[in-house]
């Protein structure tokens, strides 16, 4: 076994009062660059290899949304690192423009606990940044923390986990897919209404319509529920990052770190030579079908004839956990509850829902939608509805229809604002991370590049790259080291 690294990256949807999509990459642009905590300018991108597949090519090119393109058609942009404005925060994070839609990336983390508040902390970033876009502006600006415009298009919210190169494409497709298609259910984000394949009044998850592929390494268009990115933003002869781009994005901090645990497991009971049993003959397939099953008993059909349920899976995850995961290694028991919050859902779902409404998004909005249709008798295709919806994911104060269910104790309480705040400065974790947001705090003046995997400074007018580990446990006291010299000795010491 080993300690995974996970990060998760979100696109907000953005919306600027008077404005429209051919501005977006614009707004978005101008956001990230509003960033009040934007410590260093200068992604290094050297190390990026996005055309690159698991399965051991590289692809000419990726595919694009053909609506996406006809926005952009004829239109004249500046270079890719100018549109792109990264800026790499104090704690680590990096906040970016992501085809017209504010992304930002948490640091690495170990724990799900500490993931969570780091995820949490993003949208305090992207919803401060909206503010002061607002004030220069005088517009209106909202950000959503969602998947969908509800007309068509979609971003994303995607994972990272850091595996052993040995594990490989067969190997990490056959033990991870089964859970990212039946944990839909106990972290699906909700939605009125669908995009493709059955129609249905609402479903459970904001992305399952718009997967198209099993694999593949596309992220844009023809979207694949296992994407082969082979990106390891690590040693490439050690590591691989394993992308996960068909989850939702969630406003219940429960839901964020079960989605990761779930795959943890997995990938753990992969590398001890325990995978789960299940071949699925369309994944793709899959999602949407378990989607509109809101009972969550969505059939998921098996190579050949036999078929299995979403519950199945997850049960089947947690007696393999159980029996060949060491519950003393860090992080499987904190996994492993998380199995049985699982467990606890689809039993919620059988009955009454009341545990699955205070503890899962598309649940807590099901019984949200329901309420207001029983109050104003609206149907599912009104305006309003989808309004509602929307309004479940704003990180407006005025208008977060999601911190209104929580103040009203209708779901289970968020973490303490100084908890988040504290990961808003600096990452709590001794990993990678806080080797970066020391380097972007305290010696950006030196900084030439940053990345996900390495630093490069100016020493005595030469660039000097320094690699970081995943593996490795940085010392704490590099907070104060007194020179850049000091501290890049730090970063190569044996620990």
């Amino acid at each position: 076994m080993w300690p995974i690294l996970v990060g998760i990256e979100t696109e907000y949807g953005l919306t600027v009062e008077g404005r429209g999509a051919t501005e977006q990459v614009d707004d978005s642009m101008a956001l990230v660059r509003e960033s009040p905590d934007g410590r260093f300018v200068g992604w290094d991108y050297r190390f990026e290899s996005p055309r690159a597949d698991l399965r051991g090519y590289v692809v000419d090119r990726l595919n694009v949304d053909p609506e996406d393109a006809r926005y952009d058609q004829g239109r004249h942009r500046a270079p890719d690192t100018d549109v792109r404005s990264d800026r790499v925060l104090a704690n680590g994070a990096r906040l970016y423009n992501d085809h017209g839609h504010p992304e930002y990336a948490t640091p690495e983390c170990w724990s799900l606990s500490e993931l969570v508040l780091q995820d949490l902390a993003g949208e305090q970033f992207v919803a401060r940044a909206a503010e002061r876009l607002a004030e220069k502006a005088g517009r209106a600006v909202r950000v959503y923390k969602n998947n969908t415009d509800y007309h068509g298009a979609s971003y994303g919210t995607h994972e990272s986990y850091l595996v052993p190169r040995e594990l490989g494409f067969e190997r990490l497709y056959k033990s991870v897919v089964p859970i990212l298609v039946a944990r839909t259910v106990v972290c699906g984000a909700g939605k009125t209404g669908f995009e493709s394949g059955e129609p249905c009044e609402y479903q459970i998850s904001q992305r399952a319509d718009f997967f198209a592929e099993r694999a593949g390494v596309d992220t844009l268009y023809r979207r694949p529920v296992f994407n082969t990115r082979d990106e390891p933003h690590a040693n490439p002869g050690e590591w691989i990052r394993l992308h996960v781009i068909s989850g939702d994005a969630n406003r219940m901090p429960a839901a964020t770190a079960r989605k990761c645990a779930l795959v943890k497991l997995a990938l753990w009971l992969e590398g001890t030579g325990h995978s789960l049993e299940w071949s699925l003959e369309q994944p793709e397939r899959a999602m949407r079908a378990v989607s509109r099953d809101l009972t969550g008993n969505g059939r998921v059909q098996l190579a050949g004839s036999d078929w299995t349920t979403p519950r199945q899976i997850i049960e089947s995850l947690g007696e393999a956990a159980s029996r060949h995961l060491d519950a003393g290694y860090p992080g499987v028991a904190e996994a492993l509850q998380h199995v049985q919050a699982s467990i606890d859902i689809f039993d919620s779902l059988a009955s009454d829902g009341e545990l699955a409404a205070r503890q899962v998004d598309w649940a807590a909005k099901l019984a949200m939608l329901r309420a207001f249709q029983e109050e104003d008798g609206l149907e599912w295709n009104d305006p309003a509805c989808r309004s509602a919806d929307l309004s479940f994911h704003c990180l407006d104060p005025e208008e977060d229809l999601f911190a209104a269910l929580v103040e009203c104790g209708m779901t289970d309480p968020l973490p303490r604002v100084a908890d988040i705040e504290a990961r808003m400065a600096k990452p709590q974790e001794t990993n990678r991370a806080l080797a970066r947001s020391v380097a972007v705090s305290r010696f950006a003046d030196s900084l030439k590049g940053v990345s996900w995997g390495k630093l490069t400074f100016e020493m005595d007018g030469k660039p000097k790259t320094v690699s970081l580990s995943p593996e490795k446990c940085y010392a704490r006291d590099m907070e104060s080291a007194g020179t850049v010299e000091d501290f890049i000795a730090l970063l190569e010491e044996e620990r």
